[in-house]
This record gives structure tokens, sequence and C-alpha cells, in this order.
């Protein structure tokens, strides 16, 4: 009870209608932060990101589930109820939740829960201060508002594509990028309007968070180099877009990736590797002159390192405080001494599978405890639960709407 005491934002409750991945990391991360998230389920089915495999979950006898992984990974720390939204009495009962919440996610198309009486417009009636989180697309307004979309499909759109991949070709993120990241959006604006509604208004808001908006916020000084100077970086593959050396290289037996961003460390790198002379090099003898004469620079340093093994290289490299590090697969990342040491698996107890692994979340904070121990829910795993604390309804009132599919 004391760990949840210290948690953040313990004693906020999040009402959460969200499925796929965007909205439900951006619950996720509340509830780690000590928030009683709610998810809201279709009676029957769940979220259908829990289909979404394989992989999917074993149970403790090592037999499939039908649990997926990509469910596992957005959804730890919440409770779970089903609802049929497009019932009358479904949607009174999301109504009643909403006037106890402090915060609502929902990722359905824009226009969607208005149509159910849902809209923001229509619970800040019932709660003023519900802080009202949509996520979507495109965003609540514009040319494009209605469409649907997927990450690959903000990632092309947005320009992500643009900066990733060699100079023939653009190449997405293998992993659904856009989405974590605007969910960490998200979770900034929702902790914001928070702040905003207790220490100020007294009043809760709409936050209208756009897939596409976070793929153009997230270029940076990708962007910039364009809007300074109207051409568009270079794709470059695995190697950066600033100082020279910052890439891939193949070793013998492995790839690594080094870093020498500045002179120490390039003079540095060179005599580790046993290329003293090319500091000295009128080529390379500045970060722009080798940023100039990069395709030279690049070739000399892989025909050395080629010959070498991986573990030789980074040996020496760390010795010469030279930022470097193995390509890791999957496996290793998990394995690494760091990763661990810093705890970044974190162990649960899951009713069908029993003790699992799932990534943990990286915050660390001196004064407050961050993370959920509950599992991912299982489907309307706490419905009867949450209606009898939050509804005040009894058994029998939870089986009659059981028995007619609203809950």
């Amino acid at each position: 009870m004391q760990q949840a005491l210290n948690k953040p934002l313990a004693g906020i409750r999040v009402l959460d209608l969200s499925r796929i991945l965007a909205g439900p990391m951006t619950g996720q991360w509340l509830a780690d932060l000590g928030a009683d998230v709610i998810k809201v389920e279709r009676p029957g089915k769940g979220d259908e990101s829990r289909t979404y495999g394989p992989p999917f979950l074993r149970d403790r006898d090592g037999k499939p589930t039908d649990t997926a992984a990509f469910y596992l990974a957005c959804n730890r720390g919440k409770r779970s109820m089903t609802i049929d939204l497009g019932s009358a009495e479904g949607q009174d009962i999301v109504r009643g939740l909403a006037a106890q919440s402090d915060v609502l996610i929902e990722n359905f198309r824009a226009g969607t829960l208005a149509r159910y009486g849902l809209g923001h417009e229509q619970l800040r009636a019932l709660n003023p201060r519900l802080v009202y989180c949509s996520i979507t697309g495109f965003g609540q307004d514009g040319p494009y508002a209605r469409r649907p979309g997927y990450d690959g499909i903000f990632q092309a759109l947005g320009g992500l594509m643009a900066t990733s991949g060699h100079p023939e070709e653009p190449m997405k993120v293998g992993m659904s990028i856009v989405d974590v990241i605007t969910s960490l959006y998200a979770v900034m604006a929702i902790q914001a309007a928070l702040r905003q509604r207790d220490q100020a208004t007294g009043l809760g808001q709409h936050v209208d968070m756009a897939l596409l908006d976070c793929t153009v916020a997230t270029l940076s000084h990708y962007a910039m180099s364009y809007l300074t100077t109207g051409e568009a970086p270079l794709r470059r593959g695995n190697g950066g877009y600033g100082g020279v050396p910052s890439q891939a290289f193949r070793c013998k037996d492995r790839s690594i990736f080094l870093v020498a961003a500045n002179n120490a460390q390039f003079g540095r790198l060179c005599e580790a590797i046993g290329l003293p002379q090319l500091p000295g090099d009128p080529r390379f003898d500045s970060t722009s002159r080798r940023i100039a004469n990069r395709a030279v620079l690049v070739d000399l340093l892989a025909a050395t390192l080629a010959q070498m093994e991986s573990t030789d290289v980074l040996a020496r490299l760390e010795l010469a405080d030279v930022p470097a590090s193995p390509v890791n697969e999957l496996p290793e990342v998990f394995a690494d001494p760091q990763v661990r040491h810093r705890g970044m698996l974190q162990q649960v107890d899951h009713p069908l599978g029993g003790s699992m692994y799932l990534v943990a979340n990286p915050l660390r904070m001196s004064c407050s405890a961050v993370g959920a121990s509950r599992p991912p829910p299982l489907v309307g795993e706490h419905t009867r639960e949450i209606l009898k604390e939050l509804a005040g309804m009894d058994d029998v009132h939870i089986d009659a709407l059981m028995a007619q599919g609203v809950v």
C-alpha cells in the first residue's frame, strides 16, 4: 500500500476506451505512474490487438492462449471491463464512469463517440473536470480527419521514412514507432491538462492528438536542416547525419556501431585501431572536413575494421573512451548486464501464463515509485468489480446486463 501512495498519479482515475497501440500505451504509462486505469473492451471479443498474433502467450502447460504478445506490450497495470458501446445501457454505464473519472482516452475515428452521446462536449456537460484525450491518425479537423491510418502510413506521409534507409530507398522503422511516440506526447499533454485543472482553472479540456502531427514533430533536427537550407538531408543507411564517423561498421565476426563526434574522440579512435596518421591528414583534421570527405574516410575505417574481431575493437575503444557498441539482437539486449542492472525486465504473474517478463517503464524518480505490478488483464476480468465499486450495482443487476450482452 505504501508503494501505491508514493506513485505520482495515485488517486487519478482513467477511463481507457482505446484499442490497438497508441491509446492503450498512453493508458499503460499512466498506470505505471499510479493512475487507476479502467480498460473498456467489447463484450466477448475485447481489444482487437488481443488477436494480433502469433506469437501468443503460452499458459503454464506451454500451450498457446488467445492472448497475443502485441496486447501484452501495452496494457499492464489496468483493470478490464466489457461494455457494448452500441447499446443505450452501455452508453449510460460509460457516462456514469466518465462522471467519476479524471481522464478519458479514446482513439475512435473523429466524430464516432459523439454519435453515441460520448463525445467531449457531451461528457464535459456531465463532468467539467474531465480531461478528454482523443488519439487519431489525422486529428479532429482538417481535410484528412476522417481517413483511417496505421503507423506505416504516418511514417511514410509524415517524413519519417524519408530520414531512414539508403539514398535510393526510403525505409520505415521496423516497429510501430509512431504509435509509441504519440503515446508519450499524449501522456505529456494529459499531465499538463491535469495540472492546469488542479492549479488554475478547475476545468478539464479536450486533448487532440494526431499521429501525423507527432510524426512531423519527431523529425526534429532533420526538419530544421531542411527548413534552414531548403535541402532535405540525405539518407545514409546506418550512418549518422552529424559528425563523422557515426555509423555501423562490419568487423570480422559482426557489426558494431561507433561514434567519434569531435577531434579528440577521432584522434583516440584512430590511435586505438592502428591508424594514427589519419587525424593529421588535411582531409580529416576537423569536423567539417571529415563531413566533407565522409565517403573516403568511411572506406578507410571500414577496410581496417573488417580485419579485426569485434571484441578486440570494442575493448580498445572502451579503453580509449570512444563511444561504441555491438549491434545487438534482442536476446543480447535482454542479456546485457547494464539492461539487467537497470531493471528493464519486469516480472509479473499472469493468470494464464504464470510468471512472465514485461519490458519495464524506464522512468527512475528519487521520491516516487513507478511501474505497475498488475499484469495485462483478461477480457472483462474486472467488470463485476468495477460495476459494484463505481456504479453501485449488485450481482443480480450485473448478471442481467451480462445476459443481455450489455457488459
